[in-house]
This record gives C-alpha cells, sequence and structure tokens, in this order.
C-alpha cells in the first residue's frame, strides 16, 4: 500500500505541475545512444468543443447535398447559401476524387474553400480522412445502443468526459493519457531511449501525453514552461544583483536531494530538481534552434506547430528518436453562429497545417512525422437554429509523408438519420471505428507491435480490424 501511494503522489504531483513545466521524472536514465536508427513523431492537433465533421468534409453529392440543406434548413440560411458568393454554395465547394472511391457507392465528399490547401494535401496523397470515427468500448449498433444492450463509454456528450475519453480512454478524473500509454510502452521496448523530452505539450491539458513512466514537458514558443523569475531577469533584485541572484534560486530549485525523512518530500525535491534542470538543458538547444525559411501565421495554432517545428529541428541535439506533441484550439463548440464562426476557424487550422508541412519539408522530416486530428465528438447532423448541438462519431484527418492518403477509411453514412448510421435523436452519428482503433494504427506506425498493442489499449480486443491501413 506504502508504493502503490508513493505511486500516486508522484503521478498526481506531475499532473498538478505540469502547466509549468517543473517536474521531471523521478529517476533520471542514463543517456545511451539510442539503439533506433530512425525518428518518429506524432502531433495531435485536437479542437476543443467538438468538430463538425459535416461542415468540415461537406456531402456533396445532389442527393446527399440536398438532404443536408434540408436538415439544416436554418444554418445554411444563416450561411446564405444561395447566394453566388455564399462558401456553402455547392459550386463553390472544393470536390475530392478518393482513391478508394468504388468504396464509397454514389457518395462524394467536398472541402470548404478555406480549406483548400488541406484538400490539396488530399489530392497530393499526404492526407487521409477517417471516417465515423469516435469512443467506443465494443462495436454497438443502434438497435444495441437503444436497447441498452451494449458497454458504450460513460457520459456520453458531455464534453468533459468525452474530451477525457477521446485522450485517455477513460471519463473525466483519468490521469494517463493513450499517447503516454504509447510512449511508456516504447520506453519498456527501447530502455535506452531518454524519456525527458518525449511527451510535449503545448495546449491547456497534458492527459493525453501523460503516462506512468513518461511526464509530460510542457513547452511554448518562446522553448520549455519554466519559473518566470529564472527567464525574466527584471524580476528578481536589481540591474546590478539579479544575475547572481538568478542563479541562486536556479541552484535551490535544481536541488535533488533532500535531508527530510518524509519520502514524499524526498520525492518531490528530485522531480522539481529534475525538471528545472531539463528545462534549462531544452532551452539552451531550443534557443540555437536554425531559423526556418517557413513563415508561420502569426495564431494560436501555427504559434503551438512552429514550436513543435523547431522541437524536431533540435531532435538530435535533445537526443530525441520518438516524440508525441499535444497541441488544440478552442472554439469548436458551435450551439449558435457557426456560419461565423466555422470559415475562421478552418481557416486557422488550413494555414497553421499548411506552414507545418512545409516546415517538415524544409527539415526532411516530413516523412518522419504524422499529424493527426481529434476532438470531444462529432456534432448532430441536424441544426438547432443557427448551430449544431453535441453528437458522437466525427471524421478526422491524418497527414504525413508516410500516410498512405488521397484515401476515406473507416465508414462514410448517408444523410438518412432514421437509418442505423445515426441514434434516434437528432442525428447524432454512431462511431463504427473506435478511438482505440485509430490509436492503434497509428502506435503500429510508431514502432509497437499487436501484443504491446493490446496491452496498452484495454479496449483494442473487442474489435477485429486493429490497424486501419492508413500508413504506407
Amino acid at each position: 500500500m506504502e508504493n502503490l501511494s508513493r505511486r500516486n503522489f508522484i503521478r498526481n504531483a506531475a499532473a498538478m505541475a505540469v502547466g509549468t513545466g517543473l517536474l521531471g521524472t523521478l529517476t533520471q536514465r542514463q543517456a545511451f545512444a539510442s539503439q533506433l536508427d530512425d525518428y518518429k513523431a506524432l502531433v495531435c492537433v485536437y479542437f476543443y468543443g467538438g468538430l463538425d465533421s459535416s461542415d468540415t468534409l461537406i456531402p456533396y453529392d445532389q442527393e446527399s447535398y440536398d438532404q443536408l440543406l434540408s436538415h439544416r434548413a436554418s444554418l445554411m440560411d444563416a450561411y446564405n447559401v444561395n447566394a453566388d458568393n455564399s462558401s456553402r454554395n455547392r459550386n463553390n465547394l472544393l470536390p475530392i476524387s478518393p482513391i478508394n472511391n468504388q468504396d464509397l457507392g454514389s457518395l462524394q465528399y467536398a472541402f470548404p474553400s478555406d480549406l483548400s490547401g488541406m484538400k490539396g494535401l488530399f489530392d497530393s496523397q499526404e492526407m487521409a480522412v477517417l471516417g465515423s470515427v469516435g469512443t467506443l468500448v465494443e462495436p454497438t449498433t443502434r438497435a444495441q445502443f437503444e436497447t441498452k444492450s451494449v458497454r458504450v463509454p460513460p457520459r456520453l456528450f458531455s464534453h468533459n468526459d468525452q474530451q477525457s475519453t477521446w485522450l485517455s480512454l477513460n471519463p473525466e478524473g483519468a490521469n494517463i493519457g493513450w499517447g503516454g500509454r504509447i510512449l511508456d510502452a516504447t520506453v519498456n521496448k527501447h530502455p535506452e531511449l531518454d524519456p525527458r523530452f518525449m511527451a510535449l505539450n503545448l495546449s491547456r491539458t497534458s492527459l493525453y501525453v501523460t503516462g506512468e513512466q513518461t511526464r509530460s514537458f510542457k513547452i511554448s514558443s518562446n522553448g520549455s514552461a519554466r519559473v518566470s523569475a529564472l527567464k525574466t531577469p527584471h524580476i528578481i533584485g536589481s540591474s546590478q544583483n539579479y544575475n547572481v541572484a538568478r542563479e541562486r534560486l536556479s541552484a535551490f530549485l535544481q536541488r535533488k536531494n533532500s535531508a527530510s525523512s518524509n519520502v514524499f518530500v524526498r520525492d518531490l525535491t528530485q522531480l522539481q530538481g529534475n525538471g528545472i534542470s531539463n528545462g534549462a538543458l531544452f532551452d539552451e538547444q531550443y534557443d540555437m534552434a536554425p531559423d526556418l525559411v517557413t513563415n508561420f501565421p502569426n495564431t494560436q495554432l501555427a504559434d503551438q506547430l512552429e514550436a513543435v517545428a523547431n522541437t524536431i529541428a533540435i531532435r538530435d541535439n535533445i537526443g530525441a528518436k520518438r516524440q508525441i506533441f499535444f497541441v488544440g484550439i478552442p472554439g469548436f463548440d458551435t450551439h449558435a453562429n457557426q456560419a461565423i464562426a466555422m470559415p475562421g476557424l478552418h481557416k486557422h487550422i488550413n494555414d497553421a497545417v499548411m506552414a507545418f508541412r512545409n516546415a517538415m519539408v524544409e527539415l526532411n522530416a516530413w516523412d518522419k512525422v504524422t499529424l493527426f486530428t481529434a476532438s470531444d465528438f462529432g456534432r448532430t447532423l441536424t441544426s438547432n437554429s443557427t448551430g449544431t448541438d453535441h453528437g458522437w462519431g466525427a471524421h478526422h484527418f491524418i497527414m504525413g509523408g508516410g500516410v498512405k492518403g488521397g484515401r476515406i477509411y473507416g465508414s462514410m453514412p448517408n444523410l438518412d438519420t432514421s437509418s442505423n448510421s445515426y441514434t434516434d435523436r437528432r442525428g447524432r452519428l454512431i462511431p463504427t471505428v473506435s478511438v482505440e482503433q485509430y490509436a492503434s494504427t497509428l502506435g503500429s506506425w510508431f514502432g509497437l507491435d499487436q501484443t504491446e498493442l493490446q496491452s496498452t489499449l484495454p479496449n483494442l480486443a473487442n474489435f477485429n480490424e486493429k490497424d486501419l491501413g492508413f500508413f504506407i
């Protein structure tokens, strides 16, 4: 019980402090030359609030488009859809031609013009679409959902719980994410890896990249998130003595040994010391990162992805062979005024993602990096007036030089809300692909085998298809 309590203390202390980037791992692994001869990184781009897939990858064949107009009459009116210059006018959409078009039957899809860059990535086979993915415990049909004859994730349609389930496979209160689990399994498989800079968080929650062994390391466009007094000289003392004061403060915070008889105090002191040391080491290398020719827009997501690109640029200097990054932007809880919000959000995403792709090509790392999207849930097919409400399944995007792009994986529903593709209310899409199948496919590319993935992802065994096939 003492060991279990101590383990929980360490984990919870890390969870409370990751926002400041102060804590490291309890024991530092010796930095060996990694036996891995390649580099791979996963970049999770999270859309807080619930991405509306039907307003992002828009049904385009005439029958489906007409059904969309019917289900979303008030929303489409807000888009002024009949105007020649409307972004949702069918004539202004950007249709795609998936390589596996035969799997879709008569269904066709298009991007809005604000996602023209991503449409180009799909056309050049650098991006794939994963249809109807969401939180599941086991395969679920409409009849099973209505009769409650299968297990489903707790508290469906709740922001906090479904966000947590997407990121950790458990509802609110979880403290280990599936990205962190993949990193733990990777470190167990390759104990020569240095875990200090494997789990990188740039968003408001570190859950996704927090593991049992791998701790989230907070970074921003300015480098690591450290004690402000160590990075802002004028805060400490006068102009004559701030360097001395800062060095003393740094030495005090970096102390890793405590004379306390309390094991928790000793652990926390060591964790804090490691965190400060790691931050100083990271910043030293980050400040020397080569300037990228690629120009990133001055937006929230672009700032985060630029920091990811700069971190990937120094991967050799910090001894990183495997990394997972978590970035995210808010604004997708579009219950109202969706026609005002979505075009701006789409342009925000498109421009940031395209800059990141260009930076990876510049660094000769595009085939080593996979960017993928996630969100709390999808949104209802029917509109409520000028917006949409909480749904379930959604369509997401995977891009990178190693992606078998230009294809749509998973399944794409028709727009008949009375069909088996939806719940009996509001046109909530029932997922046909679980988050764990999504995670398993990403984890396989990352270097884990099926045995390792089965032990990492608790519900994966409930699904027949373990690898969705979207990698070359």
